[in-house]
């Protein structure tokens, strides 16, 4: 009987260490926190990396937006198809790097529900394999740039920057990009308005969190 009690106890007790677990992970994130990844899905992502680096030289190809919901972490992005939203575990699920999490400076947290209310309706927005911003489409940052540009009255809270679409140190464009846009059957947009998440990462308006 007391072997039974001793294996009940242990099983509470570890059921109430992982639920604690659970919280305080939870508990790291806000609303309006940007997670920035590197997805690693090939020679794509890899000449999205390669256009610029990010915050602390790092290199990313994908962000999105952290929305609570019922005690449960979710992201808002524009991945795959559509902007959608999903669990945080899927999102960090889909790479072997650990995502670096950023936050709004206290200056500009002010903007985060009207940027979430933005986002959240551009759910099933068809995602932009184009990248030109602007044309009712999104992809991950260009979501997030508008989210907070409507949020803050229309006007810009990260910056868009000219896209390069050429090889480092050339006037030759990518292969990849050649190849990529050549499906697409339309020019490539060099020198176009857009953003990227490296550039995102680097934002004098973000900062690290470090909870």
């Amino acid at each position: 009987m007391k072997c039974y009690k001793l294996k009940v106890y242990l099983f509470l007790l570890l059921g109430f260490l992982l639920f604690t677990g659970t919280l305080q992970s939870q508990n790291k994130y806000l609303n309006g926190d940007i997670l920035f990844l590197d997805l690693d899905c090939g020679e794509l992502c890899d000449a999205i990396e390669s256009v610029n680096t990010g915050y602390d030289s790092l290199r990313f190809s994908h962000v999105g937006m952290v929305y609570l919901m019922s005690d449960s972490v979710y992201i808002i992005e524009a991945i795959g198809e559509k902007v959608q939203l999903s669990r945080l575990s899927t999102l960090l699920n889909r790479s072997k790097k650990p995502a670096l999490h950023m936050r709004l400076k206290e200056n500009y947290r002010n903007l985060i529900p009207a940027a979430i209310d933005y986002a959240l309706q551009q759910i099933n927005t068809p995602y932009d394999f184009a990248f030109i911003y602007n044309n009712g489409k999104y992809y991950c940052s260009e979501l997030i740039y508008d989210a907070f540009r409507i949020a803050n009255g229309y006007e810009p809270v990260f910056d868009l920057e000219y896209m390069n679409f050429k090889l480092k140190g050339t006037n030759d464009f990518d292969p990849v990009w050649v190849k990529y846009y050549k499906k697409l059957d339309m020019a490539i947009p060099q020198n176009e308005p857009g953003i990227n998440p490296n550039g995102m990462s680097r934002s004098e308006k973000l900062m690290m969190n470090d909870e």
